[in-house]
């Protein structure tokens, strides 16, 4: 099953890489604003090449590291937090629902004037949006708990770290797993959005000086390795999540399919 699925998305990544080839020769779209899969190919060799490219792909991955771990052991913390300690949650639930929907882009002009074009922008932005994927799984792990569970670890008169250690942390361990999931995502986006758009040194900074100097294969080049990346990304922490989560139900049925 697995094998066919593989042939089936090889196949699907070969007919769009002919699609994209076949456009531009046909004349359907000019050359000049989306060149052919072998030209981009050929821009991505010299990128690859070049030691400023490795250079900017690790200003990238520093940035996307250090605001994805900040974000995930704040937001793991502060869930847990807001979640034991009584009257906690109703007293942060509004400025919570009031922040987390605010547009991380939209903190782009504070983080200007406050860092300039420096990693702390980036970490700024990045801490920002993935902090709110991974608190929000957080407590919606805890409210999965059972009662009866909690009830029974007080009736043998487990503490409160106790009670977190062996009946909370096993219940939210898999909602924590998908916030960091999806935070390891947002880290990426926002990382290369804030390069873009700032100035910060990265793959997005490379891309908006390909763009403003019509190097467009090469500006196609640098986004075919920014998507390559949020693949391996994705691929890893889904990765991570399996091994987290191997005692877990959901994973043993996964398996076993």
């Amino acid at each position: 099953m697995r094998g066919a699925n593989a042939a089936l998305g090889a196949a699907g990544l070969a007919a769009f890489l002919a699609l994209g080839e076949a456009v531009p020769r046909l004349g359907l779209v000019k050359e000049a604003y989306f060149p052919p899969t072998s030209r981009i190919v050929h821009a991505l060799g010299q990128e690859v090449s070049d030691h400023a490219f490795w250079t900017a792909l690790g200003d990238t991955l520093t940035g996307w590291a250090l605001g994805l771990a900040i974000a995930i052991g704040a937001g793991v913390v502060v869930g847990l937090l807001v979640s034991v300690v009584p009257y906690l949650r109703e007293a942060t639930a509004s400025t919570i629902e009031f922040l987390r929907p605010i547009p991380s882009v939209a903190l782009i002009p504070l983080a200007v004037l406050l860092y300039g074009t420096e990693l702390r922008s980036v970490l700024l932005l990045v801490v920002y949006a993935s902090f709110w994927q991974v608190l929000v799984q957080v407590l919606y792990g805890v409210q999965d708990v059972d009662p009866v569970a909690e009830e029974t670890a007080r009736s043998y008169g487990l503490g409160p770290w106790a009670r977190v250690r062996h009946v909370l942390w096993p219940t939210a361990l898999p909602y924590v797993m998908t916030g960091v999931r999806l935070a390891a995502a947002v880290a990426l986006i926002l990382a290369v959005t804030a390069e873009l758009v700032i100035g910060a040194p990265g793959l997005g900074a490379r891309i908006a000086v390909a763009e403003s100097s019509q190097a467009v294969p090469d500006m196609y080049a640098l986004v075919v390795v920014t998507g390559l990346l949020g693949l391996l990304i994705n691929v890893g922490a889904r990765t991570v999540e399996r091994r987290a989560l191997a005692w877990h139900q959901s994973v043993r049925g996964e398996v076993m399919v």
